[in-house]
């Protein structure tokens, strides 16, 4: 190739490269380098990889170029990954959950170069109080007074630092974690059965599904009601926003009734829309439902109806049609296979849509169309959880250990990155009720009867990052 072709013939075929061959040929010279590292290249290799980088500036990124940027989350998302065991500082939490014993990161940011990264943790302490913890020093960083009513449910929005919570007598309130009290608070007509926070393109809202069936939109910061629909004749079981939050799943895991997906702006912009615009999914009994990452129209639901009747995978590409002046939204089966011998307990999918599920003592990996990509047999190891995001997936087994694996980057595969041995025998009666991680930490919370719940994290050194 002639190293003298103009910019504007260079930067047509460098468009054409992926990201590893474009960091190769800015090496080849002064010229080359100067249109291999434009912005305009590297932007659209950050909105495919992250969708959030459609509505946010380098600023706020903090850094100058977007090919700083893909370099630097990219070093961040595989840190993890190159890590080993000892790497990794260990810290357990004892804490009494109460009913719900749940725990979600609060903290937006992951690891950093300069040693300002940390994790922080908030929980719902003793049914009746919530508190933040960072976890790397192990130590709470913030604690609410103690609430006139139990509270039931917990969810976090990181990216704001907001913490929401929902009592038995069904009042939503909003934390900033860090005033002693609530920023907003608001009634649901039932009892509150599923909970979510997430970031829109329209700003950040909370949904709620209550015992019977409706779904509630409330703005942050201060809970205003935007709309309320409802959903099933029964309560709503599980609430599931898309990657970039263009479409929202709603399950209800009964023999009758189909799951639902809306679209987020018809349930936003009200005086928009004569009505929400939704479709229903012909699949009952969904257990799990996964959106593909990466993409934002491409979801997998997972049912498994007894112990001896197949389990069923079935994949939809969610599009808007416009039917007369009417905008409608239709689920296209994309593929669908059963397992007849395994009975997975857990999935996750990859953006190489690819599946992952956990069976026994196995991970399983499968194409769309039911092709076995690989398995992972653990001997007598029963799998208790399974964590799934576009890097990394982690398993947890009944002992409280972790097996950590990472996506390769060229092959629908897993590569095998360490085991994390739990720190301490576990008693019989021990309980993992949920795992999560995030760039910097592992978390797990256990449950025991009658010796205290705690939290077992595994935080990775500072040093680490020099």
């Amino acid at each position: 190739m002639d190293k003298r072709l103009p910019p504007e013939q260079l930067m047509k075929l460098f468009s054409y490269l992926d990201a590893f061959t474009l960091l190769q040929v800015a090496q080849v010279s002064k010229s080359w380098n100067a249109v291999a590292s434009s912005d305009v290249l590297w932007r659209k290799f950050c909105q495919k990889r992250w969708l959030f980088c459609d509505k946010v500036n380098l600023h706020l990124l903090g850094t100058e170029t977007w090919k700083q940027f893909y370099v630097y989350r990219t070093w961040q998302e595989h840190t993890k990954s190159r890590a080993k065991p000892r790497d990794f500082i260990y810290k357990e939490i004892p804490v009494d959950f109460g009913v719900q014993a749940n725990a979600y990161y609060i903290s937006g940011c992951g690891l950093t170069r300069n040693g300002q990264g940390k994790s922080v943790v908030c929980m719902v302490t003793s049914m009746i109080k919530i508190s933040t913890w960072d976890i790397h020093e192990g130590v709470m960083t913030w604690e609410s007074p103690v609430q006139p009513a139990y509270i039931h449910l917990l969810t976090t929005l990181p990216e704001m630092h907001i913490a929401v919570t929902v009592d038995v007598e069904a009042t939503i309130k909003l934390w900033d974690c860090k005033s002693r009290n609530p920023l907003a608070m608001n009634n649901l007509f039932s009892p509150c059965q599923s909970l979510n926070a997430v970031d829109t393109q329209d700003g950040p809202i909370v949904l709620a599904g209550d015992t019977s069936g409706n779904l509630y939109i409330f703005r942050i910061p201060d809970l205003h009601l935007i709309s309320r629909v409802n959903v099933f004749p029964y309560g709503i079981d599980g609430i599931y926003c898309s990657p970039q939050k263009k479409w929202v799943f709603l399950n209800k895991k009964h023999p009758h009734i189909f799951p639902k997906v809306f679209l987020m702006s018809s349930l936003l912009r009200t005086s928009e829309f004569s009505a929400p615009v939704s479709t229903s999914l012909e699949f009952l009994l969904c257990q799990r439902a996964f959106w593909t990452p990466r993409r934002e129209d491409r979801i997998t639901l997972m049912c498994r109806s007894g112990p001896k009747k197949p389990t069923k995978f079935i994949t939809f590409n969610m599009k808007l049609e416009n039917i007369g002046n009417q905008l409608s939204v239709k689920g296209h089966l994309f593929s669908s296979f059963s397992l007849q011998e395994e009975s997975p307990e857990w999935m996750g999918v990859s953006d190489k849509d690819v599946i992952v599920c956990s069976s026994g003592s196995s991970l399983l990996l499968f194409r769309m169309d039911g092709q076995c990509v690989q398995t992972c047999q653990y001997g007598t190891e029963e799998i208790l959880r399974l964590w799934v995001d576009p890097i990394h997936v982690i398993v947890t087994f009944e002992d409280g250990s972790l097996e950590v694996y990472a996506w390769e980057e060229r092959t629908p595969r897993l590569r095998r990155c360490y085991w994390l041995q739990n720190r301490r025998s576990l008693p019989p009666q021990n309980i993992l009720n949920k795992m999560e991680c995030d760039g910097m930490s592992i978390i797990q919370v256990m449950t025991n009867s009658p010796a205290p719940c705690f939290l077992m994290a595994y935080t990775l050194k500072s040093d680490l990052e020099n």
